[in-house]
């Protein structure tokens, strides 16, 4: 079993990312205080943070012929939860920077991956493998 990561990021309103987290995502909301609040990020630890507005520039790096965004964050979920997700957040009409597709289809690796922004604008990579063993195979 691997260790639960602590991860925190910054966010530029807090009861509308304290609502995406813990409706939207499912994640249990532990403690708080009216700058920070703690999440269960599917067993993880996820602490949003207010910070101002960024004004800088997204970056986005190529991969697959899409442009995806860095930095960014998330989970590697089961098969089935990642679809039930996906479903989930096109129902609510957030908006996907890279909708959910298979990558590596019938190779190594294949996985099943979707990119989008909470409110505050961090993007999030959810991710799914065909065979959790190949998490790590080259």
């Amino acid at each position: 079993m691997l260790s639960p990561f602590h991860l925190a990021i910054p966010v530029d309103d807090i009861p509308a990312n304290r609502t995406f987290y813990r409706e939207v995502l499912g994640c249990e909301e532990g403690r708080s205080s009216d700058h920070w609040v703690d999440f269960n990020f599917y067993g993880h630890q996820l602490v949003i943070h207010y910070k101002e507005p960024a004004t800088e520039k997204a970056h986005h790096n190529p991969v697959d012929g899409k442009e995806v965004p860095v930095p960014h964050f998330g989970v590697v979920l089961p098969m089935d939860t990642f679809w039930e997700l996906a479903k989930k957040l096109e129902e609510r009409n957030i908006s996907f920077i890279i909708e959910p597709y298979i990558r590596f289809e019938g190779q190594t690796g294949e996985q099943a991956t979707m990119f989008f922004r909470d409110p505050s604008g961090n993007a999030l990579e959810f991710k799914a493998f065909k065979n959790i063993d190949q998490l790590f195979a080259k």
